[in-house]
């Protein structure tokens, strides 16, 4: 089945996604933007490479001008995009996905996802013959240095003190799950003196663990924390743009801390008070590390591009999600590993404790994540069920319904994708969070 979302495109290789279906999207890219080049790259699934080369020759048999990056980071394209002159942008990647799975993702010519809208008029043009442009066969320009340009962009962040970061001279063990960082997250460690200890860092495309970077995937890494005395662990997903975090003693801290860290690293370097993006279904502890800035927090729909959106409305300069995803405007707006990992790093330079320290003074909440099957299920009706069962809950319908009490909070939301509801439930122990969660979830199935 090909999966059709506001993030892409994806499917299983080569029976729902295939060279004539990628040559399609692209058509259709390359009608949706106006004249002006076009950035092309891939993760490192093997599959990849083909589909890219297919790219490459649609676009430039439609007179386009193609800068091809090869193996980069999704958050690598999308720098490169925002910083040129570039009209748009086409990774081919299926993110978390298995390897038996690939994808396209789109990005304007600011490097970000397309909204909604334009998804809409992009999947339209798939199903229509494109003209060839008349000023002949366009160009293919290989573009060696984006990932040193991305490097260079992180490390010149204004707030990020690498001269702290230097003289700390980490131990970093990094999982990159063979995937597109598995040279750009050591190369930037290195330029931040760092001593890298890698696994998985063959941009291969064999993933060898579990491909999104969750605690249960993770005991490789956490082991070579142990064993190597690293002062911390960094995981990625296959396409980068998402950042997990193991500490000293080899505990991961939860994607939803990723976040959280870089936040706090952020607010108490800067002297300006700020505005906080994140989703519906992040930590509250955003909230509460904002507090302490005095710092205000403001909540968009699940989804970057959504994310994003709020952040250029506010005017925000960091956002992201509870996934791992920390979004710096100064770089570029996209989820990014490596801004992630280095503003992560400047926390702890402020300070002479270990990650476990630093964890233990920030406020501490558990989440609980269900997927509930649901077929013919009215979901207005079934929002209407659930809030009549609590009481005294601030209510948020903009994305399913999220309910919201001072220390705890539910949020339930249909899947684009797939005929499921999802459950999120967050509280200050994983008890009480689970008990909303079934809670929930009873409702749902009465």
């Amino acid at each position: 089945m090909l999966i059709e979302s506001i993030s892409g495109v994806r499917g299983t290789v080569p029976d729902s996604l295939n060279n004539e279906v990628v040559a399609l999207y692209a058509g259709a890219f390359h009608q949706f933007c106006p004249k002006g080049d076009i950035v092309v790259g891939r993760d490192s699934r093997s599959s990849g490479i083909h589909f890219l080369t297919e790219i490459v020759e649609t676009l430039m048999a439609s007179g386009r001008t193609v800068n091809q990056c090869g193996i980069v980071p999704t958050p690598t394209l999308q720098y490169v995009v925002d910083d040129t002159e570039a009209v748009g942008g086409i990774i081919v990647t299926a993110s978390h996905n298995p390897a038996e799975w690939n994808g396209l993702k789109f990005f304007g010519a600011d490097g970000c996802y397309l909204n909604s809208s334009q998804v809409k008029k992009l999947m339209q043009l798939k199903s229509v013959d494109f003209p060839e442009l008349s000023d002949g066969e366009g160009k293919h320009i290989q573009m060696n240095d984006a990932i040193d340009r991305h490097i260079t962009r992180t490390c010149d962040v204004s707030w990020i003190d690498l001269d702290a970061i230097r003289q700390r001279k980490f131990k970093v063990a990094v999982d990159a799950v063979n995937g597109a960082a598995a040279v750009a997250l050591p190369e930037l460690l290195d330029r931040l003196g760092c001593e890298v200890v890698a696994i998985n860092c063959e941009p291969t495309g064999e993933f060898t663990r579990g491909t999104e970077p969750l605690p249960e995937n993770l005991s490789d890494l956490s082991q070579l924390v142990q064993q190597e005395n690293c002062h911390v662990g960094f995981a990625t997903d296959p396409d980068a743009d998402r950042l997990a975090v193991i500490d000293e003693k080899g505990k991961p801290v939860g994607e939803e801390y990723t976040l959280v860290l870089a936040l706090d690293g952020f607010l108490s370097t800067i002297d300006s008070s700020e505005t906080v993006v994140t989703n519906l279904s992040t930590t509250m502890a955003v909230d509460k590390v904002a507090e302490r800035y005095g710092a205000q927090v403001t909540r968009s729909a699940v989804g970057e591009i959504n994310v994003v959106e709020m952040m250029k409305k506010t005017g925000a300069s960091i956002g992201g999600e509870g996934n791992g995803g920390v979004i710096l405007k100064e770089v570029h707006l996209g989820r990014d590993s490596l801004v992630a990992g280095a503003s992560i790093l400047h926390r702890l330079a402020q300070t002479d404790s270990n990650l476990s320290e630093v964890m233990n003074k920030l406020p501490k909440f558990e989440i609980v994540k269900y997927k509930v099957s649901i077929e013919r299920i009215d979901g207005d009706t079934l929002f209407q069920k659930i809030s009549d069962s609590f009481d005294s809950a601030l209510i948020d319908e903009r994305d399913g319904l999220k309910l919201t009490w001072n220390d705890r909070w539910i949020h339930v939301r249909r899947s684009n994708t797939e005929p499921i509801m999802r459950i999120y439930t967050e509280a200050s122990s994983e008890k009480e969070a689970q008990e909303l969660a079934e809670k929930v979830k009873l409702i749902i199935q009465s």
